[in-house]
């Protein structure tokens, strides 16, 4: 049987608006944690697809590299973006293909919930860190009432033998391969880490972290977020955190 790639079921991985934008918040984030210049750093981009968000990165940092085991994303990402500062590697994100204390930043984003051990990923992402290095995690949260990568309610709230039921009653698969964890879940996943949170801080200020398109704070889903991350932040459906690395 022939090998199904991400890329190959999720079209939106080549959609360069959507993936720059996303590329825009990283920065954001990155620019407001180190409030200096970013040339200097290293930075390794896991589950990096087609390369469309290291790409974009390359023109503010250091050394970029990109890895997945999606290789034709991989091959996309060769073809297109070339660069001195940038290249893009098959590799596994549970056994990185570098040395202990390697990069300065590291980016998990939406990766966790798609890999066999979201544990052996955050272990490995620790070691490759620097000492002091950071993390940017972007994480689904489990308890959600759309699950976002199949668009069926309450998906991944349910127990995973129902899940698989209702991928088939949908027509979407035979089982439901993603594994979202709690708010609860991703505290214990990040353990190993300093945690800062940036989730309350760009629902404040989308425009400083270019989100307005997603979240204007005058619209009422903008008026939804807020109250949800101030109020009920375990039900928040997704967080954006730094996971720094101690000396």
């Amino acid at each position: 049987m022939q090998k199904k790639f991400y890329s190959s079921l999720c079209k939106s991985v080549y959609d360069l608006e959507g993936r720059e934008r996303k590329a825009k918040t990283i920065l954001a984030v990155l620019k407001d944690f180190f409030g200096a210049e970013l040339k200097s750093l290293s930075l390794l981009d896991t589950g990096c697809s087609t390369g469309i968000i290291a790409h974009y990165l390359s023109d503010y940092l250091g050394e970029v590299v990109g890895i997945d085991t999606d290789e034709p994303a991989i091959q996309y990402a060769r073809e297109n973006f070339t660069k001195d500062r940038i290249r893009f590697n098959v590799a596994d994100a549970m056994a990185v293909p570098f040395p202990k204390s390697h990069f300065d930043v590291v980016i998990c984003a939406h990766v966790y919930e798609h890999v066999p051990d979201a544990d052996k990923l955050l272990a490995e992402i620790h070691r490759v860190l620097k000492p002091g290095g950071v993390c940017y995690f972007a994480a689904g949260n489990r308890i959600n009432l759309m699950e976002p990568h199949h668009r069926l309610p309450f998906l991944s709230v349910l127990p995973r033998p129902l899940a698989h039921i209702c991928m088939k009653a949908a027509g979407k698969g035979s089982r439901y391969p993603e594994r979202h964890l709690s708010y609860w879940g991703l505290k214990k996943l990040t353990r190993r880490f300093c945690r800062t949170d940036y989730t309350r801080k760009i629902i404040e200020q989308p425009k400083t972290f270019s989100v307005e398109y997603m979240i204007g704070r005058q619209t009422i889903k903008g008026k939804l977020a807020e109250f949800i991350v101030h109020y009920a932040y375990c039900l928040c459906p997704g967080y954006i955190w730094l996971l720094r690395k101690g000396n």
